[in-house]
């Protein structure tokens, strides 16, 4: 049996790849880094139009209808590149909307979601750390009244998926009376978030997927930041084994010190097993129903935990270029502080698997 991607995966990854090379090199990112937005459109309208915003949407919608796996695999890439938009709240917001939307919503709305015309996000996170489903408390009548934390894309975003009490779904349009956005100062400038309040909105509620929709647009999240962790932690054990290479102290390469080849070791070691984990996590979303919840919550869990060390690994092996805003690293070491707290802590994504497991 072949556990590896396929050649159409591979290809799709290294697509996205040569893509970012050129549009987003280490200049630009660093240019969108230190920006007042931290957007750029017309970097956003070419990954749209390799098909990125659209890879799980139904092709009836315009959407090239692939599976988690192949959506993940191009997280992955994004997080190697530290990709500054807003990939994860506009795939989660279209699959909400496909999981949950009626025949007219999904018609109303999908297409312009697939083809990346319309920015779309999702507004689940409460105060106190409420991301899950049976912790929203966002009541829904005809409007909402309320507020919404930690929103990726908040100020770019024509629609909001909100998460609402009883697990359920619903959409505000961006420009909807009542609608007031607030920046969010946070450490990772590559997605940038918001807080959302609401005062008597008109919400347009997604009535055909209910609870068990808003569950698997969560897992997916899981699995997709999962799959983003990877990819930064891969870029950083790459990007330190270059470093020791080059870098000279008392006339030879840090490299040759063995107690930083024991460190970088360790950095790989932690992570490449990794790898099979998020495909796993990505795989079982269509595949393995029974276990996709527990899997995500794992993955989102121990990927986020050794992203964090793998960046503190990393600004120790640049020694004191590591932490400073001229170095790059830190641009991966406050990604991973997003990755670690986006969609819920490692500690509530442990007590959900082990809750899961029926332990």
């Amino acid at each position: 049996m072949d556990f590896d991607l396929s050649d159409e995966q591979r290809m799709l990854q290294q697509t996205v790849k040569q893509f970012l090379d050129n549009e987003c090199p280490m200049a630009k990112l660093r240019q969108l880094f230190d920006d007042e937005t931290g957007f750029d459109p017309v970097l956003w309208k070419g990954l749209a139009e390799l098909g990125v915003t659209g890879i799980h949407l139904p092709a009836e919608y315009g959407g090239s209808e692939l599976e988690i796996l192949d959506l993940a695999v191009v997280a992955e890439v994004l997080g190697a590149h530290a990709t500054p938009v807003p990939f994860l709240s506009h795939s989660l917001a279209g699959l909400a909307i496909s999981l949950a939307g009626s025949p007219e919503q999904k018609k109303r709305w999908l297409p312009a979601i697939a083809s990346g015309e319309k920015i779309a996000t999702i507004a689940f996170s409460e105060a106190e750390d409420a991301w899950l489903p049976e912790q929203w408390t966002l009541a829904a009548g005809a409007t909402l009244k309320g507020a919404k934390e930690r929103v990726e894309a908040a100020e770019q975003a024509d629609l909001f998926v909100v998460g609402l009490a009883g697990g359920k779904l619903g959409v505000v349009e961006r420009g909807a009376k009542g609608v007031e956005i607030q920046r969010i100062e946070t450490a990772d400038r590559t997605r940038r978030l918001g807080r959302v309040h609401f005062e008597g909105t008109p919400v347009e509620v997604l009535a055909a997927g209910g609870a068990d929709a808003a569950r698997r647009v969560v897992d997916v999240g899981l699995v997709l930041i999962a799959a983003d962790a990877f990819g930064g932690s891969d870029k950083l054990v790459a990007t330190s084994v270059a470093y020791a290479k080059n870098r000279q102290q008392f006339g030879v390469t840090i490299g040759s010190f063995q107690a930083l080849k024991h460190q970088l070791a360790e950095m790989a070691i932690e992570i490449e097993p990794t790898r099979a984990l998020y495909w796993y996590a990505a795989h079982a979303q269509d595949h393995v129903p029974a276990e996709a919840s527990r899997i995500a919550s794992i993955a989102k869990s121990h990927l986020s935990e050794r992203y964090s060390q793998v960046a503190r690994d990393a600004t120790e092996v640049h020694g004191g270029i590591g932490y400073t805003w001229e170095g790059d690293v830190q641009i991966w070491f406050k990604r991973a502080m997003f990755d670690r707290v986006m969609l819920g802590t490692p500690r509530l994504h442990k007590n959900r698997a082990a809750k899961l497991a029926g332990w």
